[in-house]
């Protein structure tokens, strides 16, 4: 039976990947997959509502499920509901917790916002709720909350926030940062909401009819006004009225929802549907494209399904008579974020990685081929995703540092497979369910800040030096990496077990000299080829910019490696501790050059970032003078 095993996990394991693969099914009457579809233009890319809902939430509160931890069940069945509850139905979203808040991101900004502590306190009405205390890891305290709970504080809000703005981002206080991301948050909420209609209208769509009907009286009123003639007070006030409230909708709109006029060649010059109406004075006609989000926002509140899908229906196929090829990309996405590839990814890899340490205690044939398998099979699912980001993007696959964690984990396993193959004794799966497993936990904590599909910066729109440079040095990052993790695996190995033979000791030698030697090759040929391509950009080869820095501390930390090792400087131990030193300098150049807020790599201080990157340099320290310990009080080395 345990022959059969690891076939058993392999098809197991197949299936339900496979079972992920199916096209999402829609939870009610209402055709919301084909609503999701839709595409909208926001911050320069078109992509579908169903991407817009989840990196909305994201943003918003942390997660894409919109529930009450007193309540059992969700309060929508998917993130596209929320969002059509946001666009059609404000008045009902603004009572959803979505804004993440608690006390430990900051405990003035609860009470600004008078959510004292008496008023986030959850009374369970499950007892196996009230037994688990599921609330974000703080028992009995809620930590998200919704607009209608915050609207009271909003005027301090702004008023705070406007004070905390000409401050450096790096020299904020801790409160300054909350309230400056609440408001950015609650900012961000409105502009959903006025997306497509006004929150404050009971019904849109008769509204902007009454509008289109009364239109030629209150252009004649205007016209009059203007020559000094009589006219019609009230149609002049209506149209003033109208102007002034489809402006400001124009203008807070977050999602560009009509597409370009028939004659308009520029296929992303798409438009608020504020503006649209706007137009209306002009073309004396309510644009059919906001008249048919109108249509689907009073469907929607009157819970008409059929009219509701029928409507969507008809909106795509005008689309598609334009938009096909847009519309394909948006139908591949929405499949895309439901099959949830990266995130199927972080399960596999854990699973691979207990089954790998498991295997050095029991079972290592039956265990150790299950592993292998496991990590293929992750391996196999993120290469499906990078290469589906890649056709979405129309990019290469490292363009920002969402993109670019993901390349370090694959990379680094594609490196473990080939060692496993080679060596076959779980060290390569243990490696690659641990790398890939981190490297995915860090892109989802930088998914939270918006779409990771964004559009590029104009001075790095070069598909050229995308694919040769950034590829090529990221590469160096994770092989660096990688080699720093075998040393880890020797480390932890030796000192608390005793399975760090002799035969697994040289083994693991071999592999991290071996990849030390490729890191430092992909590390000098991508710095040399990052440096051409400042000159073509910048007009010049180097400038001690942070990251050029990082670049190169990377390439020299290799050729000390390599030297140390070749020159007899260092033997096995001394191998192994100056490759956990290359995580830190890997990481430093990866991340903690680009919170600088200085050079021309630099992203912006991430606070957050920030700490993790100190607590990460801070246990690789310990993990050095953790194998300084004498090889006495190492368990694989202890004599009886």
């Amino acid at each position: 039976m345990k022959r059969f095993l690891p076939v058993l996990v392999l098809v197991l394991t197949a299936g339900w990947l496979a079972s992920t693969l199916r096209p999402p099914q829609n939870t009610g009457e209402f055709d919301l997959v084909a609503f999701g579809r839709l595409p909208v233009l926001v911050n320069g890319r078109l992509k579908p509502l169903d991407t817009v809902a989840r990196t909305s939430l994201l943003m918003l509160q942390g997660r894409q499920r919109v529930s009450d931890p007193t309540k059992p069940v969700p309060l929508v069945a998917t993130p596209i509901e929320w969002l059509a509850d946001v666009l059609f139905n404000p008045a009902k979203a603004d009572a959803y917790p979505t804004f993440r808040l608690s006390a430990t991101d900051s405990p003035e900004l609860l009470t600004l916002m008078g959510l004292t502590d008496a008023e986030t306190k959850i009374t369970y009405t499950d007892p196996v709720m009230r037994t688990l205390a599921v609330a974000d890891f703080v028992p009995g305290t809620r930590t998200r909350f919704s607009f209608n709970q915050l609207q009271p504080k909003l005027p301090e809000l702004e008023r705070q926030a406007q004070l905390a703005e000409p401050v450096d981002p790096q020299a904020r206080t801790q409160f300054q940062k909350a309230v400056v991301q609440l408001r950015d948050r609650v900012i961000l909420y409105q502009r959903l909401k006025h997306s497509v209609q006004l929150p404050d209208s009971p019904a849109f769509l008769t509204e902007i009819v009454q509008f289109q009907q009364s239109l030629p009286a209150g252009i004649a009123a205007v016209r009059a006004k203007e020559k000094g003639e009589a006219y019609d007070e009230a149609a002049f006030k209506a149209m003033l009225a109208a102007a002034q409230r489809f402006d400001d909708m124009g203008k807070f709109g977050y999602l560009l929802t009509v597409p370009p006029d028939a004659g308009e060649k520029n296929l992303t010059a798409w438009k608020t549907a504020g503006t649209a109406l706007l137009e209306t004075f002009e073309t004396g006609t309510i644009n059919p494209n906001v008249m048919a989000y109108a249509a689907l926002g009073a469907a929607w509140r009157n819970h008409e399904a059929g009219q509701f899908n029928e409507i969507v229906r008809l909106f795509r196929e005008q689309l598609g008579k334009r938009f096909d090829a847009q519309l394909l990309k948006s139908d591949v996405e929405v499949r895309f974020n439901a099959a949830e590839p990266f995130y199927k990814g972080i399960i596999l890899y854990a699973l691979a990685f207990l089954c790998a340490i498991i295997s050095w205690l029991i079972w290592p044939d039956v265990l150790g081929k299950s592993a292998f398998y496991l990590v293929g099979l992750a391996w196999l699912l993120a290469t499906a995703g990078i290469i589906t980001r890649m056709w979405l993007e129309g990019r290469p696959p490292v363009t920002n540092l969402y993109s670019s964690a993901l390349f370090v984990g694959w990379g680094a396993v594609a490196l473990c497979l080939l060692l496993e193959r080679i060596y076959r004794n779980g060290i390569g799966s243990a490696a690659a369910g641990m790398v890939g497993f981190i490297t995915l936990i860090i892109a989802h904590m930088l998914s939270l800040s918006g779409d990771t599909l964004e559009m590029m910066r104009a001075v790095l729109d070069t598909n050229l030096w995308l694919a040769t440079h950034v590829v090529v040095v990221t590469t160096g990052y994770a092989s660096t990496f990688l080699a720093g993790f075998l040393a880890l695996i020797y480390v932890f190995r030796g000192v608390f077990t005793k399975s760090l033979d002799k035969a697994t000791a040289e083994a693991l030698t071999r592999m991290v000299y071996g990849i030390v030697c490729f890191a430092t090759l992909c590390s000098l040929v991508g710095t040399v080829l990052g440096g051409i391509w400042a000159d073509q950009s910048w007009g010049r080869f180097w400038g001690w910019d942070p990251k050029e820095n990082g670049a190169v501390m990377i390439v020299l930390w290799n050729a000390i490696v390599l030297h140390a090792r070749w020159g007899g400087l260092v033997k096995q131990r001394g191998l192994m501790c100056l490759a956990i030193a290359g995580n830190i300098i890997t990481s430093w150049s990866w991340f903690g050059t680009n919170m600088l807020g200085v050079g021309l790599h630099s992203y912006g201080f991430m606070d957050a970032a920030f700490w993790w990157l100190i607590i990460f340099v801070a246990s690789q320290l310990a993990l050095i003078a953790l194998a300084q310990l004498p090889l006495a009080r190492w368990r694989s080395f202890r004599t009886a």
